[in-house]
């Protein structure tokens, strides 16, 4: 009998360990692409990574840069970008020179909202303005280490039936470092996001100008089919006057919105995908509460029309969650 307890505990022991085993082995550690310190891709990455590892998803975040290839080729399973830029990378068109074509779209995060800013005393409140003084006006340009930042300017321009060629091209080497010349006076039109940080930095510099303002975009059918030429995934949002925000103190614009969406590769499991977006869709709060960009997600426009075709994990939740894709 004694005999019989032992081996009923060795068998026991045995099966746990195999069970541990087992675990241990099916346990993924999913890799996730987060982008420079800082960054909308950064924080968005880290903020939804603390998300899935709180819901049983192992997440590793790498801070790399240029990442989406690695994405396609399956070196790193999910990352970030804006909505025109995943559609670049697939087909190896705008700034990227190679296809990727085994990209695949999660769903879109939230929407980044940007425009063209100017000092407020040149009165260059519509493209109509600006084109008017096009040729007098210096605007920064190339962004060598941001290549996407002049497709988004190339839209705005092209909206108010311009290009980079009627304006005096002043290079600058990223997103950040356009706003700074814009606050140094260095060039007098740049994008700049809504209320961020640099661009409140270069108001103050400007306060004897009037601060910054934007450049309201034309919302006729023509213009903002002009504008998706350069940005298919954008649109041209309304904004009322508001003292509170950036650019907006004066009077209201038309400014430009692009989908921020996480993306992953083709390979990746169905169920992993499905999870992950779930987890994404069902979990607003703690993500506002990690990155606050978070609180303009909506579940509802999670799949927007895109040349990037959807995963099937990503779109079994959204058939699951009655969220319409491509709408």
């Amino acid at each position: 009998m004694k005999h019989f307890r032992h081996l009923k505990r060795a068998i026991c022991a045995g099966l746990a360990g195999a069970a541990f085993i087992a675990t241990t082995a099916s346990a993924q550690v999913v890799t996730m692409a987060t982008g420079a310190q800082g960054s909308v891709a950064f924080n968005s990455g880290q903020a939804v990574a603390k998300v899935a590892n709180e819901n049983g998803i192992t997440v590793r975040t790498q801070p790399l840069v240029g990442y989406l290839p690695l994405i396609s080729s399956g070196e790193v399973d999910f990352g970030f970008s804006n909505g025109v830029e995943a559609a670049f990378a697939l087909t190896g068109t705008g700034n990227y020179d190679r296809a990727s074509p085994n990209l695949r779209l999660v769903g879109v995060m939230f929407p980044l909202t940007t425009g063209l800013m100017a000092p407020c005393d040149l009165g260059l409140t519509s493209v109509a303005e600006l084109k008017a003084k096009a040729g007098d006006l210096r605007i920064a340009s190339e962004y060598t280490s941001s290549t996407i930042i002049p497709y988004y300017i190339g839209g705005g321009l092209a909206n108010g039936g311009m290009t980079y060629d009627d304006f005096q091209q002043v290079p600058v080497a990223s997103f950040v470092a356009g706003i700074n010349a814009l606050g140094d006076g260095l060039v007098d039109v740049a994008l700049v996001s809504l209320n961020a940080g640099a661009g409140k930095q270069a108001a103050v510099k400007l306060q004897n100008r009037g601060g910054l303002c934007y450049v309201s975009l034309d919302t006729s059918d023509d213009a903002v089919a002009a504008f998706k030429k350069f940005l298919p995934a954008g649109t041209v949002a309304p904004f009322k006057q508001n003292e509170n925000i950036l650019g907006l103190e004066q009077y209201g614009a038309n400014i430009m919105r692009i989908p921020w969406m996480m993306l992953t590769n083709a390979d990746v499991s169905e169920d992993l995908v499905y999870d992950l977006t779930k987890i994404v869709a069902e979990n607003n709060e703690a993500l506002t509460e990690s990155f606050g960009l978070f609180r303009l997600a909506k579940p509802e426009t999670m799949a927007p029309a895109n040349e990037v075709p959807y995963h099937p994990g990503a779109m079994r939740y959204f058939e699951e969650a009655g969220i319409k894709v491509g709408g």
